[in-house]
């Protein structure tokens, strides 16, 4: 079962978590959670001083800014194949019935990068 959720642990600066993902994003979030990681010992070297809880406020400011913090890829993907699948359906049924396929005229919407 592709969605079947596994334990897993996760160390995010000095503390373990437990928690459940999907097995299909177990290694997105185990990269995720390295750079994380990789991102708060950078910061502990340049600023010496500080609480772990500042360290970690830093790393999701960074994360949010320049990685995006977007949806995991699998999910753009399924919404991508979802609406693609709709306007296929939409001109398989126009080209079927020989009618002219609708133009939208509101702009369409940019998935996350």
């Amino acid at each position: 079962m592709a969605n079947e959720l596994i334990p897993a642990n996760i160390v995010l600066g000095d503390r373990t978590y437990r928690i459940k993902i999907a097995t299909d994003d177990e290694e997105h979030v185990r990269r995720t959670i390295k750079v994380i990681n990789e991102k708060i010992l950078e910061f502990k070297t340049q600023f010496a001083g500080q609480d772990m809880q500042d360290y970690v406020a830093m790393v999701l400011v960074w994360y949010a800014t320049q990685v995006g913090g977007g949806a995991p890829a699998s999910m753009v993907e399924a919404s991508l194949v979802k609406e693609l699948t709709q306007l296929e359906e939409q001109l398989d049924r126009a080209l079927a019935h020989g009618e002219p396929f609708p133009v939208e005229t509101a702009p369409r919407r940019l998935p996350p990068e």
